[in-house]
């Protein structure tokens, strides 16, 4: 009877730690799965990091002044399959970036796909 007992404690938290990296997922109802916009910009920053990459796009808005996009990009093992590195967006590069828009109307939302400075466009 005790091994049946320990058993069953065991395999509940085997299955509770097994669903605790889901839990700790932010969910993507954010951006607006709908909706596909493009911009064109100067690269601010990349973030190379986990949970997510972030990248950093500085976008002329109207009357000349700079506009900042944030993008929400993959986690490193997909941008990785991807072919995306640390190296494929610099400071001062160029690219347009495919993406569905955040839903509270703030510039950036999650890439789709991004053309970069080389002309490869990373999906």
């Amino acid at each position: 009877m005790k091994t049946l007992k320990w058993t069953v404690l065991l395999a509940g938290a085997m299955a509770l730690g097994g669903v605790s990296p889901a839990f700790s997922h932010h969910s993507h109802a954010m951006f607006d799965h709908d909706k596909f916009l493009t911009i064109t910009g100067t690269v601010m920053t990349f973030a190379y990091v986990n949970p997510h990459g972030e990248l950093d796009v500085a976008v002329e808005g109207k009357n000349g002044q700079l506009v900042k996009y944030w993008f929400e990009m993959s986690n490193l093992t997909q941008m990785v399959s991807r072919g995306i590195r640390m190296t494929s967006f610099k400071p001062g590069d160029k690219v347009t970036v495919n993406y569905h828009p955040l839903k509270d109307g703030r510039p950036g939302g999650s890439y789709t796909s991004i053309v970069a400075a080389n002309g490869h466009t990373y999906e």
